[in-house]
């Protein structure tokens, strides 16, 4: 498996503002990479770097084995690109602005377009100046999966769809990635990157924060864990790597390190197990854990 997308150290400003400060980012080849951080942490700027459409100030990237700012034109037929706030032009219709953007690729596969504009349930007679954000997300959604492309980059490509179109957006990765596909995907829907990506990368003010497997991810993480003992559990505030440890009567609660899993679990079944339920961290709790100081101050309302 090869390398699609690798970027290292990237640097960008925008005057005294830096948002990209040293970041690092590697996709493999045929894989889903979920790309996360908070509004303000850089992910749309490393997106329009990778694009070409921005140049970084220092640093290295490459895409699909290119320079992004030197071969921005050959790149561009060879992914796909969905926005998170897609602007189309207001006096074509749907379906005009599909064979508009076909026309540009030199061509579509018109069976597949039909098939996803049914999927979708894309009305192509509307004009765009008519359409909901939601079906302006399907026109560009339809546009991109259609296309006969090697990388796909996404970027909240599901905001504005309810829950149906959600789905089916996530039955169509899928089906990219079996086809050999690579795809970068920016989302705040937390289940949506659980469900998709094999790989996730998150970062926080233009630096990567962590990057692996979900499975990777947990495993440096706490796994909460609720049992009922028959005897007094009092003693697994000694338990190395136990944390936020709470007892009511014979039902306790406490969160421990993956590592120190098997230590913890071995002294509740020395005190008679009544029931135990372990789980490890989603997604979201990753991504608060990284994050909540910054939550908490209120600084993830500016956008990226």
């Amino acid at each position: 498996m090869g390398t699609a997308i690798r970027c290292t150290g990237l640097v960008k400003a925008f005057g005294a503002t830096t948002a990209l400060d040293g970041l690092d980012l590697e996709v493999a080849t045929g894989e889903i990479h979920g790309f996360l951080g908070p509004n303000g942490s850089g992910k749309t700027v490393t997106m329009r770097v990778l694009l070409g459409l921005l140049r970084q100030d220092r640093g290295d990237v490459s895409v699909l084995g290119s320079d992004p700012w030197r071969d921005a034109v050959e790149l561009h037929r060879r992914l796909a690109y969905v926005p998170g706030d897609t602007n189309l032009w207001p006096n074509l219709t749907g379906g005009e602005i599909l064979d508009v953007l076909a026309d540009l690729r030199g061509g579509v596969d018109a069976t597949r377009r039909a098939h996803l504009v049914q999927r979708f349930e894309l009305d192509l007679g509307k004009k765009a100046r008519n359409y909901s954000k939601g079906n302006r997300q399907k026109v560009a959604l339809v546009a991109a999966l259609a296309a006969d492309v090697e990388l796909l980059v996404l970027d909240e490509p599901t905001s504005g769809l309810d829950p149906v179109m959600e789905a089916i957006f996530r039955e169509h990765i899928l089906e990219a990635r079996a086809a050999g596909r690579t795809v970068l995907l920016s989302s705040h829907i937390l289940g949506e990157v659980e469900q998709l990506c094999d790989r996730v990368t998150i970062i926080r003010r233009g630096r990567t924060v962590q990057s692996g497997s979900l499975t990777e991810m947990r495993h440096l993480t706490r796994t909460t864990v609720t049992a009922e003992t028959d005897g007094d559990a009092n003693g697994l505030a000694s338990v190395e790597g136990v944390h936020d440890l709470d007892i009511d009567d014979h039902h306790v609660a406490f969160e421990v390190d993956g590592d120190r899993l098997g230590g913890a679990i071995g002294h509740l079944v020395g005190l008679g197990l009544r029931s135990l339920t372990c789980h490890p961290p989603t997604l979201e709790e990753l991504f608060l854990r990284h994050y909540g100081d910054q939550l908490s101050e209120g600084s993830t309302t500016e956008s990226t």
